[in-house]
């Protein structure tokens, strides 16, 4: 195995790619992969770590969690300052499920869920 990243399927894969580039600083180095019919499959970069971002298709078991009502998958983002990104996050439109604040496993984390229904858990070590 050379890599594995997260793919997440959305609705708008315009409206997440500039979601994620003012939350997170995601830049889209390549093409986006553009079907005929409209279907949009974008690789985005964070911090040099792949994230992949796709329009949503029900039909093939891959529904956003926009159409579910509900997501299975935490997306961890460990940073040096988790309280700046989940306030950047915010800003650009994520919702707080849990304020970022020292945890008893070890970690000063939080979570927000995205636009699109997506959780993303931020955090990094407990400083001294």
């Amino acid at each position: 195995m050379s890599d594995i990243y997260p793919f997440l399927a959305v609705k708008d894969v315009d409206v997440a790619v500039a979601f994620y580039a003012d939350a997170f600083g995601a830049v889209e180095p390549g093409e986006r992969v553009r079907a005929p019919d409209g279907p949009q499959v974008a690789l985005l970069s964070i911090e040099g770590h792949r994230l992949g971002v796709a329009t949503e298709a029900p039909e093939l078991g891959t529904p956003s969690p926009e159409t579910v009502g509900a997501t299975t998958v935490r997306v961890s983002l460990d940073v040096d300052d988790p309280d700046a990104v989940a306030t950047q996050a915010v800003a650009a439109g994520a919702h707080v499920v849990f304020p970022v604040a020292d945890q008893p496993y070890g970690l000063r984390q939080g979570r927000v869920v995205d636009p699109f229904g997506h959780h993303w858990l931020i955090g990094g070590p407990l400083k001294d």
